[in-house]
């Protein structure tokens, strides 16, 4: 799996810069009220001009399983990202009908890892489980991208409530903050969108590149 991800693109020559510059995966966000929502068309052109090795990950916020499974086949994805409400329920028809690891994306609020672990526990009853658990920041009137930090040291015994469940860490990582966060928390990857950007959906190429050099540093 990859180490470094960088969500939110929405044009070809950002997609390829991260594929020259080292990043293992990109995100294209297919939620409609996002600043970085990309039509199935033009996800599939990025999709195109990056090299195999560089995962294509999809985006989703309580979309339909079927609806999910057609884009996956649509644009050539490689792993599908939940960033809703889905429950665990959902999370197994997903990787039933799209046939790809699924990464699992919780907003980190007072309770911790607690909602997190419990949702583990009912997949593994579902025998359903995704690849990866993303953390990102919390906030109630948006499911992602907000540019706001997670409580690092809440994470450092991560291991412990998530078991053998890779983490992703996001929410407000930077090129200058990235390899602090990483330190503290040891993820197994990195995520970032606005933290590279010049505005939304529009990425910096040298922000993109740092962020990169700085993540992979780190480890």
């Amino acid at each position: 799996m990859f180490r470094t991800k960088i969500c939110g693109i929405t044009r070809i020559e950002d997609a390829r810069h991260l594929a020259d510059v080292g990043a293992g995966a990109i995100g294209l966000n297919f939620y409609a009220a996002s600043p970085r929502c990309i039509d199935v068309n033009v996800a599939r052109q990025i999709a195109g001009s990056l090299p195999p090795e560089m995962a294509k990950v999809g985006v989703f916020v309580n979309a339909v399983p079927d609806e999910i499974a057609e884009t996956v086949k649509n644009v050539g994805l490689d792993i599908v990202q939940l960033h809703g409400d889905e429950t665990p329920d959902q999370l197994a028809e997903v990787i039933r009908t799209a046939g790809l690891p699924v990464i699992r994306a919780f907003r980190l609020d007072e309770r911790g890892l607690a909602p997190a672990a419990e949702y583990l526990r009912q997949c593994e009853k579902n025998s359903a489980s995704p690849r990866m658990v993303l953390v990102d920041a919390f906030r109630r009137d948006a499911y992602g991208g907000t540019g706001e930090t997670v409580d690092w040291q809440q994470l450092r015994d991560w291991r412990g409530k998530l078991g053998e469940t890779r983490l992703i860490l996001a929410g407000g990582l930077t090129p200058n903050n990235v390899q602090q966060a990483i330190k503290i928390v040891r993820p197994d990857a990195v995520d970032t969108a606005s933290g590279v950007e010049s505005q939304p959906g529009i990425k910096d190429a040298a922000a993109m590149q740092r962020f990169v050099s700085e993540a992979l540093g780190a480890w």
